[in-house]
């Protein structure tokens, strides 16, 4: 028997099956907190008591979304190997089948990599902590007046 939530305004409005049909939005629509409780027609604060206190329905929301993300990771995937696959043309008097073949996304792969190996993969390189930034100052300006007094000459 599932527990009731600590907000009374919540306990009385949570229904058995609200658990599946969380489950549904968060699986095919990607729901987030504030478009279940939208859905449910209760605030946000109501509905993440349902998380914290009905075990079933956290975790119907926790499998919808780990479904769909890991629907997408797997797409994204694929997309920035690039994949093949069976189709079928269909011609006034017959069906052709043919394999398409879609190749390999740069930007699905940068996307892939800069997400699952930030340290190697992302934009700018973190600084130095061991650089003391006085030292990078002073080295600027004495590289200034060089540039100056090349100029001069």
């Amino acid at each position: 028997m599932p527990r009731t939530p600590r907000s009374t305004a919540g306990a009385s409005s949570y229904r058995e099956d609200h658990a599946e049909q969380a489950r549904k939005l968060c699986l095919l629509l990607g729901a987030t907190d504030e478009e279940l409780a939208r859905f449910f027609e209760v605030p946000v604060a109501v509905l993440r008591g349902w998380l914290a206190d009905i075990p079933a329905f956290a975790a119907a929301v926790r499998a919808g979304r780990d479904l769909a993300d890991g629907e997408v990771a797997d797409r994204l995937y694929r997309r920035a190997l690039g994949f093949s696959h069976d189709a079928v043309r269909i011609f006034a008097d017959r069906e052709v089948p043919y394999v398409e073949h879609y190749p390999p996304d740069t930007a699905a792969c940068i996307f892939w990599l800069k997400s699952r190996r930030p340290a190697k993969w992302r934009d700018r390189p973190e600084r130095d902590a061991s650089v003391d930034t006085a030292d990078l100052l002073a080295e600027l300006d004495a590289a200034g007046e060089r540039a100056k007094n090349a100029r001069r000459r």
